[in-house]
This record gives C-alpha cells, sequence and structure tokens, in this order.
C-alpha cells in the first residue's frame, strides 16, 4: 500500500517528518507507520529520490543537532509528530 503527501522541507529528514506527521493528523493510515515502514522521499528539483525507514527518522529525531539551526527543527518537528503544532490539513 502507498501513500502520499506534499511538502515542502529543506531537508531529507524535515520532509520525511512532514509527511509522517501529515500522514497521522489527516487520517491517511488508520494506526502511524512503524519504525520498520519505509518512506519514499521525492525531490522535484534536481529530480531525486531518497529511501529511509520510519526508524531512521526517529533515531535523527532523537539525537541533538549538530547547530542550532537543526536543533531548532529537531524540536519542531518532534512538536509536530507528538500533535502538539499545526498541521496541514484541509
Amino acid at each position: 500500500m502507498s501513500h502520499s503527501v506534499e511538502v515542502v522541507a529543506s531537508t531529507l529528514y524535515e520532509a520525511a517528518a512532514l509527511a509522517v506527521a501529515e500522514f497521522r493528523h489527516c487520517g491517511f493510515a488508520d494506526a502511524a507507520p512503524g519504525s520498520v515502514a519505509r518512506l519514499r522521499v521525492y525531490v522535484e528539483a534536481p529530480t531525486t529520490t531518497h529511501d529511509l525507514s520510519v526508524r531512521k527518522l526517529s533515531t535523527w529525531l532523537e539525537a541533538g543537532g549538530k547547530i542550532p539551526r537543526e536543533q531548532a527543527m529537531k524540536v519542531r518537528l518532534r512538536e509536530l509528530l507528538a500533535g502538539s503544532a499545526p498541521h496541514l490539513c484541509h
């Protein structure tokens, strides 16, 4: 089974986290994707595809950021995934 959502992000992991949050908030799946679920991220320009597991995304989110901007992004994404931030559902 495959679901898709469009997000605007500056990194692969930000795109993956935003997509998982949308799936959770918008009801694309009855249950949140498990840690072994695979995410496929298509980048429009330049055209690129990345695959990563939800487990790898979770590990990245749990690690500290290397620079303040990355730390702030991780805090925002963790809040979004926890349901305490606004989402994009229409």
